[in-house]
């Protein structure tokens, strides 16, 4: 961490001390905090997060397959999944496939 100085008007730090002290808090972490959700409040919202778009996965179709690439490697839930059989670990599939 970085230290600052500050100039603030004496009621201005009056009503921090009395703030931080309620809060339990030092006024420096009280500081810390109204000058980070200041910032945020400023810069504009993004539309998306800031790292959408940063990655090229060398597909031209991500768009329309979206699906099948997202949920390719997950199970089904429900009653029918439950019903299926499922491999038991441990066992190789020439195990398996004597059963």
């Amino acid at each position: 961490m970085k230290r600052t100085t500050i100039f603030v008007p004496e009621a201005l730090e009056r009503d921090l001390q009395l703030y931080a002290r309620r809060e339990g808090k030092p006024a420096a972490a009280v500081v810390r905090e109204a000058v980070a959700e200041y910032i945020a409040r400023q810069q504009p919202r993004a539309l998306l997060p800031s790292f959408a778009g940063a990655f090229d996965s060398g597909r031209a179709d991500t768009a329309e397959t979206h699906e099948a690439l997202l949920f390719k490697d997950l199970a089904p839930h429900g009653p029918r999944a439950a019903a299926r059989k499922r491999p038991v670990a441990g066992r190789s599939r020439r195990a398996r496939a004597r059963r």
